[in-house]
């Protein structure tokens, strides 16, 4: 018969499995640097495990709960159910609406919030769609206020720009009626923002892509070549830069 174990030797197990666990004594800054490790990997699940431990030692620090956000929004992407989508675009807005509460002057808290609702867009009803589209103008603009530097800001702000100029103006005209109406809306306008991120960032490839888009949509199939080439010709650093880099391949195959 084998002997009990005894009391000491739980404690020290016990102690070795705690030890193993994620970020196990560390404070809340070698948690989010651990984190950022996973974030820059795109691996959301990894990365959280590390910033809501920080989360629950820094409640009030804004810049985790923008991260935590950004790991939900990349989550989502990756869900294949439309009511998982939902769940994961909740909760990312949930903590970038806490990030701005907490630094109502910062521009990344603002930015969140509009790429909260750029991305949940397509999840929507018509009602929704219209509150998501007025909420992305409202919130780009104020991270731009904030920071006019901000390229990632101006990008989202010129998306907002080039989805609401698609609309045809009957889809438009019956939405407005319905639920309200949009802030005007152009190509000109999303052309300048693209341009505007682009001297801020060159090195993005989504920017140059959606300036190839924008350009293709208004007809100028030789600027939108020369756009469309130079951004698939950049490499890929955002979450969604690949589905932005086929979005813009099909374009340019529409331009031959």
């Amino acid at each position: 018969m084998k002997p009990p174990i005894s009391f000491q030797a739980c404690i020290l197990a016990l102690s070795f499995l705690l030890s193993c666990s994620p970020g196990y004594g560390a404070s809340a800054d070698e948690l989010v640097k651990q984190g950022d490790v996973y974030d820059l990997k795109f691996n959301p699940t990894e990365a959280l495990k590390f910033y809501l431990p920080a989360e629950q030692m820094e409640p009030k620090n804004a810049g985790i709960l923008l991260r935590i956000a950004r790991q939900y929004r990349h989550q989502m992407a990756d869900a294949p159910a439309v009511n998982e989508k939902n769940r994961l675009a909740g909760l990312a807005l949930g903590y970038a609406e806490r990030a701005v509460v907490l630094a109502p002057k910062d521009s990344a808290a603002h930015l969140s919030i509009a790429i909260c609702h750029a991305k949940s867009i397509e999840l929507h009803g018509s009602r929704e769609k219209m509150h998501d589209l007025r909420q992305v103008k409202v919130a780009a603009d104020q991270a731009i206020t904030l920071d006019s530097d901000n390229d990632l800001a101006w990008y989202i702000l010129g998306r907002w720009h080039q989805r609401v100029a698609d609309m045809s103006s009957l889809k438009r005209g019956l939405a407005e009626m319905a639920y309200g109406d949009l802030p005007k809306a152009s190509n000109d306008d999303a052309v300048k923002c693209f341009r505007k991120a682009i001297s801020l960032n060159p090195d993005r490839c989504v920017y140059q892509v959606d300036l190839g888009v924008t350009y293709a949509s208004m007809g100028h199939k030789e600027d939108a070549r020369k756009c469309l080439e130079k951004g698939l010709a950049l490499p890929s650093t955002g979450k969604d830069d690949p589905a932005t880099k086929q979005r813009g391949e099909e374009t340019l195959k529409t331009l031959k």
